[in-house]
């Protein structure tokens, strides 16, 4: 079965190929005869009632500094493609969620993975309040008297944006933190939106879990450890990867959350687990795929790629 594929990513030439998931579903799409074209998300465009792009041909190679070619650019109406991975990396804003509403009208002739209005839809820290009692207490919120009244109860508590990404701007507040007025308001000036509370989990040193679940069910996973001076397990962050098997609460998790993500087609998602607890649900541009495949884990490209082509039958 050869599909015609496109991608909607971030500069190709900027991604670091060693722990881009984007990457690793290019080389397995390449591996099995799909043929490939490549945009980023200023070339889509609405014109009428057709979706439109200028692409290029895509050929990669797992190959540092060496690790893709380009075609001529082209201009193609985006529902002669029978795939396409909507792949940028946040910040989730109004141009992100610009794109899904056109993706969105292509979405019945194209797979598009993930769905467009799901992705939209289902914020990463606002969809996971759907499943609050595997979470630990979380309030979302930009209420001063709310957050310290929250702060009071719950003691140590982790404060962030409620879209941001890759552990920016994640702070820990102690009850008698001295810097919580300061931080409170940083974060009024710089974010318009609610931001995220929740209770700090002390556990987090041993680990934040990163598990991949591909149209509902659990494909692999990875242990995140932070550095002994950082809060943040993200390995952009500094965060050590390490090989792990999931607990029953875990696999526990997995079970609740995967009816939810299939009725919305949410095939490829990443959630984040820690000591037990899960802490978001990542829909946008999850990663994760090859810090597993390179501690032995299994191969989950190939598996997102099987599951595609099934739904493509």
């Amino acid at each position: 079965m050869k599909l015609k594929v496109a991608v909607q990513m971030d500069p190709i030439a900027k991604i670091n190929i060693r722990s881009d998931s984007t990457f690793a579903l290019l080389l397995e799409a390449q591996k099995r005869g799909h043929s490939l074209s490549y945009y980023t998300p200023e070339n889509l465009s609405l014109n009428g009632k057709h979706i439109v792009a200028n692409v290029h041909s895509l050929n990669v190679r797992d190959q540092e500094g060496d690790h893709f070619t380009l075609g001529e650019s082209r201009r193609v109406q985006m529902e002669t493609f029978d795939v396409v991975l909507l792949r940028q990396d946040p910040p989730f804003d109004l141009a992100y969620i610009t794109t899904t509403h056109f993706l969105e009208q292509i979405h019945e002739k194209v797979l598009v993975v993930n769905n467009p209005a799901s992705v939209r839809n289902a914020p990463e820290k606002i969809f996971v309040m759907e499943f609050a009692d595997l979470m630990p207490p979380t309030l979302i919120s930009r209420d001063k008297n709310e957050i310290n009244a929250f702060r009071k109860e719950h003691g140590d508590v982790v404060m962030k944006p409620l879209y941001g990404h890759g552990g920016a701007a994640v702070f820990r507040i102690t009850p008698q933190d001295m810097n919580f007025g300061s931080l409170y308001d940083m974060f009024a000036v710089t974010f318009r939106e609610p931001w995220v509370i929740q209770k700090f989990l002390p556990n987090v040193k041993d680990g934040d879990k990163r598990i991949i679940l591909v149209d509902g069910e659990f494909a692999g996973a990875v242990n995140r450890v932070p550095a002994a001076d950082d809060l943040r397990s993200n390995m952009v962050r500094g965060g050590a990867a390490q090989a792990t098997d999931l607990s029953a609460k875990e696999l526990e998790i997995c079970r609740r959350l995967g009816p939810a993500l299939r009725q919305r087609g949410l095939l490829f998602v990443g959630i984040d687990v820690i000591d037990g607890h899960l802490t978001e649900i990542n829909v946008t541009s999850p990663t994760g795929i090859r810090a597993i495949a390179r501690l032995g884990g299994p191969d989950v490209a190939s598996i997102i790629w099987g599951c595609i082509e099934t739904k493509r039958r």
